[in-house]
């Protein structure tokens, strides 16, 4: 059983169909349901097209170093699933996962299931991450998750406090301020990259240079890799980098981390200047990671030659308070990242903070797994070109373990046996 029907879950979907494992995808909307009902209207993806690769199959469009509008994601997860003939069961939402016999009990709101394994493959960006501290912020002042954020339409006339600086928080601040209204931009931790470099996308070198395939177990702190904000990154036509010294060209008003909000005021800690610059020491690193690896391979001689992008610009006093009760800015939009939702995760592998205890992918219950963490098992794990490769590992992972026939409840099996739990494949 594959919960989820978004790339991850169709990529695990044809991995199986190759090893010849009966399995159905239960998707609670239609294919590609996220991509369809909790996205803005001008986003874009952040990878270019030909990095749109999953097993079996790969579209690149008219435009290979383009990037994807929402209506092109979607055709494209669409016509994946129409390519390898996914079983999927649409509009089917699942209300639990337990333990069932020798394998688990899935329920949805269109009957049970019964089978020996099960792949949680219903996304990473299920909920958002509000702070708790939203509850401070004053009636007049109207919240929006980055998750609910359309286009500056739908937002009050008036100022806008936008609390997360990565792809998420900037692109958003972007378009905001670029529709008349002014934007404060709260930065916190953030990672800073140039769009291109040195005339190649900066995707491309991640590729080429292996970074993308760093794997979870070859780093030192697994978990502090997965916490590691996502690349400021946009993907648009003219291919241009969207950074803080980008927003602060358009007028964006840069303040440091939100600290806290009291007596109606929000009160911003006094890093944002160290922030800017660990961000851009980070920055430097992965140049410089790719320099050395255009060296050591002759690529140097057929690029532009290395360069630095200037250091980010952080006014010498940045507001450290904004006062939500009686100045302009009327609606506040949360970009502080997102977290899966399982709370229908009826087995014991939670831990503490909601989170799939796993190893690569490998829940701690035999025949459990889960697909499009991030950095679940490779640093590009969360990207559409990263599910490929997660999926041929934990279908491996699972053809040593499950030898059998997905069943509905009360059906019989020819075939119902189990090759019983195995240690990792890699």
């Amino acid at each position: 059983m594959v919960i989820g029907a978004g790339h991850a879950g169709l990529a695990m979907s044809r991995c199986l169909t190759e090893r010849s494992i009966d399995h159905v995808i239960l998707e609670r909307g239609e294919v590609a349901n996220t991509w369809r009902t909790e996205r803005w209207d001008s986003l874009r993806l952040l990878t270019p097209n030909w990095q749109g690769r999953l097993p079996g199959f790969a579209d690149t469009g008219n435009d290979p170093d383009g990037y994807r509008t929402v209506p092109e994601v979607i055709r494209f997860i669409e016509d994946y699933a129409k390519a390898i003939s996914a079983p999927v069961e649409t509009n089917t939402a699942v209300t639990s996962v337990g333990s069932g016999g020798t394998g688990y009990l899935v329920r949805t709101d269109r009957g049970d299931w019964k089978c020996r394994a099960v792949v949680l493959a219903s996304g990473a960006c299920n909920s958002p991450r509000v702070p708790a501290l939203a509850s401070a912020v004053p009636s007049s002042v109207t919240c929006v998750a980055a998750q609910q954020y359309r286009n500056p339409g739908q937002l009050a006339d008036g100022d806008v406090l936008v609390v997360g600086a990565s792809a998420s928080g900037t692109q958003i601040a972007s378009e905001i301020q670029r529709s008349g209204r002014q934007v404060f931009l709260s930065v916190g931790e953030h990672i800073r990259a140039p769009r291109v470099y040195r005339g190649k996308d900066i995707q491309w070198w991640m590729d080429a240079a292996g970074v993308l395939d760093e794997r979870y177990d070859g780093v030192d702190d697994v978990a502090r890799a997965r916490r590691v904000p996502s690349l400021q990154l946009a993907g648009t036509s003219d291919r241009s980098t969207l950074d803080l010294n980008a927003l602060t060209d358009i007028g964006v008003t840069l303040v440091g981390r939100l600290a806290g909000i009291a007596n109606g005021k929000a009160q911003f800690a006094g890093s944002l200047r160290n922030m800017c610059a660990l961000s851009d020491l980070k920055m430097g690193r992965l140049l410089e990671t790719i320099d050395a690896w255009a060296h050591a391979t002759g690529v140097d001689t057929a690029v532009e030659p290395p360069h630095r992008p200037p250091p980010t610009r952080v006014e010498n006093s940045p507001p450290l308070s904004l006062d939500l009760a009686v100045g302009g800015i009327k609606t506040i939009i949360w970009a502080t990242g997102y977290r899966p939702d399982y709370a229908w995760l009826d087995v014991p592998v939670l831990d503490r903070k909601g989170m799939v205890r796993h190893d690569g992918g490998v829940v701690d219950l035999p025949g459990l797994y889960v697909m499009g963490l991030h950095f679940m098992r490779r640093r590009k794990s969360s990207l559409i070109d990263g599910a490929g490769d997660d999926a041929r590992d934990l279908s491996n992972h699972l053809s040593s373990y499950l030898d059998g026939r997905i069943l509905k409840t009360g059906q019989s099996s020819e075939s119902d046996s189990s090759s019983g739990y195995q240690s990792e494949v890699a």
